[in-house]
């Protein structure tokens, strides 16, 4: 038969989670300022921001990042437009103007921004196919229809744009294994299902999805080592143990994955010295693997983390004190409901 490709788990692999490395490696991350590391990733910083903030605010160590200096930082990324840019100078995204609403949403400073300029902005990049463009460049992609929606149920104004018609984009991108992919007639890729998955829950649309396809689908992503892949025939990656599984959370399938060999997969990712996850086992940290390894986790039910929310990857509490509460989206509780 053929090689699946696979990594392998060494005996001496981490097998607890490592939780005070993980808020001592981020809490550092930040305040290396003329690190090479940091400078390279100038161009993703808000969502850098993001993954970071969410990520210690899921261990219960938010109040070690510096407050005011972000919400200083991302009052300085809001242009004319509305939109918000990944960093000083650089052009506002959709991408990041998500990540600024979810960091102020963290920190209960949705003030902090003109948040009608940002409803006008994401208004502004709806098509009349229902699609949303990333920026005013005009890219089209079902994870900026997710981003849009997203922005606005944060921000309390779901109904500032054609719901309708974003609907019936995201559905044009289904396909027969019941996956989605970018837009219309675009592969299946976890990634996107994700975006999709979450953008149908939070406008009320899940039961569009034929949830026990898809769930056979995203399960197939599971490998013997325990990990996920994002499509067939790749690597595993701790990424996708929060994109695989928190699609599997929102369509009520999660219980179909072997929970015990992902946690074992996620756990062999940290690195027992500095702190933090890699994508695999072995590989070099990052702050974006070391939100996902642990919101994976959280997922999993670890009760050393707080509970998630598989939709906007904030911790739950975040959402219900905004009044977002779980309940208010299809979650697999009611999926199951509507399915007898």
């Amino acid at each position: 038969g053929t090689q699946v490709k696979d990594v392998v788990i060494k005996p001496d692999a981490p097998n607890t989670l490592l939780l005070d490395k993980h808020a001592d490696y981020i809490a550092a991350y930040g305040s290396k300022k003329d690190d090479y590391e940091y400078t390279l990733s100038e161009y993703l910083r808000m969502s850098g921001i993001y993954w970071g903030l969410t990520v210690m605010d899921l261990m219960d160590q938010l109040h070690r990042m510096n407050r005011d200096e972000i919400l200083e930082f991302i009052r300085s990324c809001q242009h004319e437009c509305g939109g918000i840019s990944a960093s000083v100078g650089h052009d506002p995204h959709l991408l990041y103007t998500l990540s600024a609403v979810q960091i102020l949403s963290l920190y209960d400073n949705l003030g902090s921004i003109n948040v009608d300029k940002v409803v006008e902005y994401v208004k502004g990049l709806q098509q009349d196919d229902g699609s949303f463009a990333g920026d005013k460049w005009g890219e089209i992609d079902t994870r900026f229809s997710f981003c849009a929606v997203a922005t606005l149920a944060l921000l309390g104004r779901l109904e500032s744009v054609n719901l309708e018609k974003a609907v019936e984009f995201v559905l044009s991108c289904m396909n027969f294994d019941g996956g989605f992919g970018c837009r219309p007639g675009s592969e299946s890729h976890a990634g996107q299902i994700y975006c999709c998955t979450g953008f149908l829950s939070v406008t009320g649309q899940l039961h569009r999805v034929n949830a026990d396809l898809l769930g056979w689908w995203l399960c197939e992503r599971q490998l013997p080592s325990g990990g996920l892949n994002g499509r067939p025939e790749k690597l595993p990656d701790v990424c996708y143990s929060w994109w695989v599984l928190a699609s599997l959370k929102i369509i009520g399938r999660i219980h179909w994955i072997d929970k015990a060999k992902l946690r074992t997969f996620i756990l062999a990712c940290q690195d027992e010295e500095t702190g933090g996850f890699a994508d695999r086992p072995g590989d070099m940290v990052d702050p974006f693997h070391t939100l996902f390894g642990v919101a994976g986790l959280s997922l999993l039910g670890d009760e050393q983390i707080k509970p998630v929310n598989p939709v906007f990857c904030m911790p739950e509490d975040v959402l219900q004190r905004i009044g977002l509460h779980p309940e208010g989206f299809l979650t697999s509780e009611n999926m199951l409901e509507m399915s007898r």
